[in-house]
């Protein structure tokens, strides 16, 4: 893949991050550049923390770790197909979503 198809599809992983960022306003912040991109998740009132949000991906099956403790990055394969990427996104912004 060319390195602004790249760039391209980043956009559209981040625009989903946002989207699902606006579920937990003040719990979560985006960052990233291309397909290398990270949330920053506050814990929840009841205890759950990055990790937490890492265990439910996995169990959807996405594997991220957490970094720094509070950190998810998000870093796919530059060769990652669309359709992979879209539902990669889905189950993001799911999980985000319900917690």
């Amino acid at each position: 893949r060319k390195p602004d198809d790249v760039a391209v599809r980043g956009l559209g992983q981040q625009a989903a991050l946002h989207e699902a960022h606006a579920y937990v306003p003040g719990r979560a912040a985006i960052g990233g550049r291309g397909l290398l991109n990270a949330v920053v998740i506050k814990p929840a009132a009841d205890g759950r923390t990055a990790w937490d949000v890492c265990v439910s991906l996995m169990e959807r099956g996405l594997l991220a770790k957490p970094t720094h403790g509070d950190i998810i990055r998000f870093a796919p394969p530059l060769v990652i197909a669309e359709s992979e990427l879209r539902e990669a996104c889905i189950i993001i912004a799911d999980v985000i979503r319900a917690f």
